[in-house]
């Protein structure tokens, strides 16, 4: 079973990777739970979900205690860094966090996502080098259901984006 916390400002795609991992899953015919959590503000406040993602029937949606933990700022690096379990993965965004994590006891990738998004041609796709790197990392979602999952999540119109978001996550998968 995989735990997994989304965090960063709304606006950086937050609740889409969210969902685009829980329909991967779906899709792979797995247990999923979806539950997002953010303020009232639509862009530019704080946002994270709850994603579990399992073989078996799932107890509760909330995470507390991560396996995995996917960030994209600063806030969210305080607040959930410390909160991932013992042997779990924390994959932050170095292009906007400048913080090292100190911890011993998991695996930390930092991956510069908006540096590489601007490589692109486009910044909002820096959730997307964000996944890439989390798929390979953890191996629990194949990427052509997250190619699946993108014409679920995204609105028809679009879906023209798709294949950049693939070469996004596929930039992400090779940056370990």
């Amino acid at each position: 079973m995989a735990d997994i916390i989304i965090a960063g400002f709304g606006g950086q795609g937050v609740l889409v990777l969210g969902q685009l991992i829980t329909y991967a899953g779906m899709i792979e015919d797995k247990a999923v739970s979806w539950f997002p959590s953010y303020g009232p503000e639509q862009r530019g406040g704080t946002c994270n979900c709850s994603v579990v993602v399992s073989e078996e029937e799932i107890g509760s949606p909330l995470v507390t205690v991560p396996t995995s933990a996917i960030v994209m700022n600063g806030p969210s690096f305080d607040r959930f860094a410390p909160k991932v379990g013992q042997g779990g993965l924390l994959i932050y965004n170095s292009s906007l966090i400048n913080k090292k994590c100190e911890r011993d006891d998991i695996r930390v990738i930092a991956v510069p996502a908006n540096e590489i998004a601007d490589e692109l041609g486009n910044p909002r796709v820096a959730n997307m080098v964000l996944l890439g790197t989390f798929i390979e990392a953890t191996k629990l979602i194949k990427t052509e259901s997250v190619e699946k999952s993108l014409k679920a999540v995204l609105s028809e119109r679009h879906h023209n984006l798709i294949p950049l978001n693939m070469q996004a996550l596929e930039r992400g998968r090779a940056y370990q």
